[in-house]
């Protein structure tokens, strides 16, 4: 009875945990196509191209969206939208909570989206929390200062997502010779911990 119940949950966790990021795919994109049509509803109907076609468009606010990820985007490549952006984030920064969740997630997300960033250098394996137990981590550097001076190795910093959120984890400090890098990108990486392992990246092999 007792593995039976074991097992009824492992199958009740593995299926929550491949519904849930769809569920909340879904969820957000259908949120973001209810929200923009109601702000459309605020512009005059002449600059509206229903009024042209005279046909109903599902989803036009979520076009507006793209659209404007796109202004945006092109915006803050230029100069002026720089110091933009540079101004609301100095904002931010004066706002204690705001300022640790907006520095956070953006450092998180660079490596997702920013091919040259190098926020995340590689990826490893290491053993954590014990002796046999390993997790994927990402490796963000040398350590260098007062803790290097402190330890007889050389020490590299790592950060060690946690799942399926991976945008909290552990700060660790952990010799050099017991890194073992992985060929997997960050991309890959991430996708790994968000699925619990259900999706697991292509291997690939050393030139």
């Amino acid at each position: 009875m007792k593995r039976l119940r074991t097992n009824l949950k492992n199958y009740f966790l593995t299926g929550l945990l491949v519904i849930l990021p769809i569920s909340i795919t879904v969820y957000v994109i259908w949120v973001l196509i209810r929200g923009m049509d109601a702000i459309l509803k605020y512009i005059p109907a002449k600059y509206l191209p229903e009024t042209y076609l005279q046909i109903h468009i599902p989803g036009l606010g979520l076009i507006l969206v793209v659209i404007l990820v796109f202004v945006v985007g092109i915006l803050t490549r230029n100069f002026i939208g720089r110091k933009i952006v540079h101004l609301g984030e100095n904002i931010v920064d004066r706002i204690p909570l705001v300022r640790v969740l907006y520095t956070g997630v953006k450092q998180l997300l660079e490596p997702l989206f920013l091919q040259k960033t190098n926020a995340f250098k590689r990826v490893a394996l290491i053993e954590y929390p014990r002796r046999g137990v390993h997790v994927i981590g990402f490796v963000t550097g040398e350590s260098k200062g007062e803790v290097q001076n402190k330890t007889s190795k050389d020490m590299m910093n790592v950060f060690v997502p946690t799942t399926p959120n991976p945008t909290s984890g552990f700060y660790i400090l952990i010799p050099e010779d017991e890194v073992v890098y992985l060929n997997m990108s960050v991309e890959d990486a991430f996708k790994l911990i968000i699925s619990g392992g259900i999706v697991s990246p292509p291997e690939k092999r050393n030139n």
